[in-house]
């Protein structure tokens, strides 16, 4: 009974946040700043392209590209394969045309939040760098207590509500095959994964993540690669999946007849959840490079978007819509959709290559969300907490992976969506209010190389009137 009031309750609350508040909320600020910043998503693609092959000038840091990655294998993970793939079932073929939109949108919103990170970021005792939304909102407000607020939320949504679901998609993977049946697959499945992340964060893996590092780059390629497999086998599915996408985005009857499983709100909801643009994560890892200029790693980030949504949520839209499955809301866990379309056009291999995916995908996840998780806790500190508090919560995180195994689809999915949305309803206000900061900062970067320079950035150079760690 307690269980499902809670339930209900998570699900009101989603449903209202993203009925509403949040889709004004990030649209309107992903507008203002696309008009603000000259469609620089778009504009400077090109030079974001060319900047993240920079590198780092110290030993102790690391560089726009290693930034990059980070924030990369955190945003790529299960979201891209089921998120999209039950967006799809619930919303119809109109959810992807609303997931494009979020991250062109969205792109200009990640490179405002990401160059803010760099301006405000803070020296560590290695000579290298860190820092993230919690920083600049104590830096630029004056109110170290609005950033304890959004480092406490941050670590609910990562250690909480994402590694809860990134733990429930791959187990839910597993439904496909026969020994789903004969086992208790969540429980078993689940205690395993949980031993796996421990063993990970509490220093005995050190190689495994350094392999899943490397095995989760070419996974993508090899992701992508497959959907235009896909594709190709079924070019002549092609004009009508298109038209089906953006006459299902504009189908008004449908999504007002029922918002909450539209094609917009899926297609907003479960874009934001992949690419994350606007949310405050990626900052954490943006404020870590050691570039010349905040606007570099700006770039650098908003180009993160585009390679998480554009890319790899257009594979698995592809993979799924050309093989010539029909969605269905009876598939809206997202992993049977995956799994019958690649079975369709590839046999039994087709199954058996998403669940590898998903495993790397969902594992480095894990590992990825807890790095966050452990600077804002080192910034609610105040210090570099040491090895015991430090133990404490990496058990504490493996227990939760092991029970968002065991939860069910809607409430795991509203769980995340909801502390998620709680990251952007403080962040995205905070960002416009520092605007000007980072709209400064792309013109004098855009001025220093109007005059053949390799932009350098000094904090004098726009009037920032509070003293920075390395700007100054």
């Amino acid at each position: 009974m307690v269980y499902e009031a809670f339930a209900n309750l998570i699900g009101e609350i989603n449903n209202l946040m993203y009925s509403f508040v949040l889709i004004i909320l990030l649209l309107g600020v992903g507008f203002y700043f696309t008009l603000r910043t000259r469609l620089v998503q778009l504009r400077m693609l090109p030079e974001s392209i060319r900047v993240v092959g920079e590198k780092s000038g110290g030993k102790n840091s690391i560089s726009a590209f290693e930034a990059l990655m980070v924030s990369t294998a955190s945003r790529v993970g299960t979201g891209n394969i089921v998120g999209v793939a039950g967006a799809i079932c619930i919303g119809g073929y109109g959810a992807v045309f609303w997931m494009w939109l979020i991250a062109i949108i969205g792109g200009a919103s990640a490179f405002v939040e990401s160059t803010l990170a760099q301006i405000y970021k803070v020296r560590d005792k290695q000579g290298g760098s860190y820092g993230g939304p919690s920083y600049y909102i104590q830096a630029a407000l004056n109110s170290r207590l609005l950033g304890v607020i959004f480092a406490v939320v941050l670590i609910f949504t990562y250690a909480g509500g994402f590694n809860m679901l990134a733990s429930f998609n791959l187990i839910a993977t597993m439904k496909g095959y026969d020994f789903y049946q004969q086992v208790n697959v969540p429980l078993i499945g689940g205690a395993i994964l949980a031993v796996l992340v421990a063993i990970c964060i509490l220093g005995g893996g050190k190689k495994l993540v350094k392999v899943t590092g490397v095995l989760v780059p070419v996974m993508g390629v090899l992701y992508i690669l497959m959907a235009l497999v896909v594709m190709v086998i079924n070019l002549e599915l092609l004009p009508q999946v298109f038209k089906a996408i953006f006459v299902g985005a504009f189908d008004f009857e449908a999504i007002f007849g029922g918002f909450a499983g539209s094609a917009v709100m899926q297609g907003i909801k479960r874009g934001l959840f992949s690419n994350e643009a606007g949310v405050g994560s990626a900052p954490n890892a943006a404020a870590a490079a050691d570039v010349s200029h905040p606007v570099k790693q700006g770039l650098v980030q908003m180009l993160s978007v585009f390679i998480d949504t554009i890319l790899v949520c257009t594979a698995t839209a592809m993979m799924c819509l050309c093989s010539g499955v029909a969605p269905d809301p009876s598939m809206s866990d997202g992993a049977s959709y995956v799994q019958v379309a690649l079975s369709t056009v590839f046999g039994p291999v087709g199954p058996y290559f998403i669940t590898v995916a998903m495993l790397l995908f969902a594992f480095t996840t894990l590992l990825g969300n807890l790095f966050y998780c452990e600077g804002c806790l080192n910034y609610i500190a105040g210090h570099s907490l040491n090895k015991l508090p430090l133990t404490v919560f990496r058990i504490a995180a493996a227990a939760v992976v092991f029970l968002g195994a065991q939860m069910e689809l809607s409430l795991v999915w509203n769980i995340a969506e909801v502390l998620m949305g709680l990251m952007a309803l403080i962040n995205l206000p905070v960002i416009v209010r520092l605007g000007k900061t980072a709209l400064d900062c792309l013109g004098d970067y855009t001025r220093q190389k109007r005059e053949g320079h390799n932009p350098v950035f000094r904090a004098a150079s726009i009037g920032l009137k509070q003293k920075t760690d390395f700007w100054n």
